[in-house]
């Protein structure tokens, strides 16, 4: 039957009780308890008592399922404070989103051991997933700020010139896709500011999984910082600034290797070469490629056409297998926009530095969490679904919470397009050991 009511008529009461609008979200809460992510965070410091109205990881647990619910912002947590099913899970009650402000102010200042704590969890969470040798993939990313946030300053930032920013450095696995290690720094630091250090605590957190391979951008360099992948006998290649000494160097060589004759022209040489501030000669690849212009039946390139790139290593690698191994680095950016964009570790929480710092670890925890998620739960079709797609296709979903005889169920809208795929997954989910 056709129905003729306006829209304009239809009566309106708010009266459903026990109602969430993001019904779905109990399959990722289920992985949660099964890996006993409640039960691993009881044992994280914070200077509160385990029976307080809100302990320290419940509060954590409840930022984790905010962010991937897509709260961008602290005070975004209000939407969340009456759902039923979050308060479910939390044990009864939500916090309200001040309190987060408070707490991870508190946390930040007075119980710096949770932040080695929060990286130790980490890679307690990302062990399973990780492959028997490593690829670490090394940058850092500029996060512009609004305010007088401390810790904020100037420095390099390309999307918004003169305003003050965060210069955070993060470590992922090139083939898991996995967050290894994370800092938050000043915006006037350069990029390879306390990189070594960072490297260091990163091997010290990874223990005994072997780093094979090391990939890194023109940012990073001399000589403490190459002679610490080389001691600890970890191949790595990355970028080389283009100097006029090097520039000078390359001109002198005759004896190219051709390796692509298409549209595209790609040759390549090695050469050894020293840096003024390095205490050693180190082996250079240099790859140079120009487009090729038709003119009747001949072929030109001039010299000038020519584009070229430097990559210092320590591997006896052909110059264009270097520069392809390199190029895969180019996923971590998806990395880091996939982090932005779907777990807002660019919305700046507090204003104070040291919050910032464990508001960060606690984004890039909940995007490991899902990216285990993803595979130990999902089908390979759904494995590279953003965040976003994700909360639209799994996550977002009205249901209503009741109690039926001694059980609980949560009845969700018969009409869910992803319904049959959501029961698969929760069926994954209850098979976890």
């Amino acid at each position: 039957m056709k129905s003729t009511t306006t829209i304009s008529k239809i009566k309106t009461e708010f009266s459903l009780q026990n109602a969430t609008s993001c019904g779905g979200i109990k399959i990722f809460l289920a992985f949660l308890e099964k890996i006993k992510l409640p039960e691993a965070m009881c044992s994280l410091s914070g200077g509160k008592a385990r029976n307080s109205l809100f302990p320290v990881y419940r509060i954590l647990l409840y930022l984790i399922v905010g962010w991937m619910l897509g709260c961008e912002r602290i005070f975004h947590f209000r939407r969340l404070q009456s759902d039923v099913l979050l308060r479910r899970f939390l044990g009864g009650r939500c916090p309200h989103h001040s309190l987060l402000y408070k707490e991870l102010i508190r946390l930040g200042r007075f119980c710096p051991s949770l932040v080695n704590e929060l990286r130790r969890l980490n890679q307690e969470i990302i062990r399973p997933c990780l492959p028997p040798e490593l690829i670490l993939d090394l940058d850092s990313t500029v996060e512009t700020v609004y305010g007088d946030q401390s810790g904020a300053a100037k420095g390099t930032n390309p999307h918004k010139p003169g305003r003050k920013s965060y210069h955070p450095l993060l470590a992922f696995e090139g083939q898991s896709r996995l967050n290894l290690n994370a800092v938050l720094r000043t915006g006037n630091t350069h990029s390879s500011t306390d990189a070594a250090d960072f490297l260091r605590q990163t091997f010290r957190l990874l223990d005994e999984h072997k780093v094979k391979y090391a990939r890194f951008d023109k940012g990073f360099g001399g000589e403490d910082f190459y002679s610490l992948w080389e001691q600890h006998h970890i191949g790595y290649v990355g970028k080389l600034k283009w100097t006029q000494r090097l520039a000078k160097e390359v001109g002198a060589c005759r004896y190219w290797t051709r390796y692509v004759d298409e549209e595209w022209i790609i040759e390549g040489i090695c050469l050894i070469y020293q840096a003024t501030s390095w205490n050693k000669a180190r082996r250079v690849a240099i790859i140079r490629k120009a487009q090729v212009f038709e003119e009747g039946q001949g072929r030109i390139v001039f010299d000038s056409d020519w584009q070229y790139e430097a990559m210092v290593t320590n591997l006896e690698w052909e110059p264009i297998d270097l520069w392809r191994f390199y190029n895969q680095r180019c996923c971590m950016e998806n990395y880091i926009k996939e982090a932005k964009n779907g777990f807002s570790i660019d919305r700046i929480a507090t204003g104070d530095f040291k919050a910032n710092g464990l508001d960060l670890l606690i984004k890039l925890l909940a995007y490991n969490l899902f990216e285990r998620f993803k595979r130990d739960c999902c089908e390979p079709v759904h494995q590279g679904y953003t965040i976003a797609r994700f909360r639209l296709e799994f996550f977002y979903c009205a249901a209503t919470l009741i109690r039926h005889g001694r059980s609980i169920l949560l009845k969700l809208a018969r009409d869910f397009p992803s319904r049959y795929v959501w029961k698969r997954i929760e069926v994954r989910v209850a098979q976890l050991e």
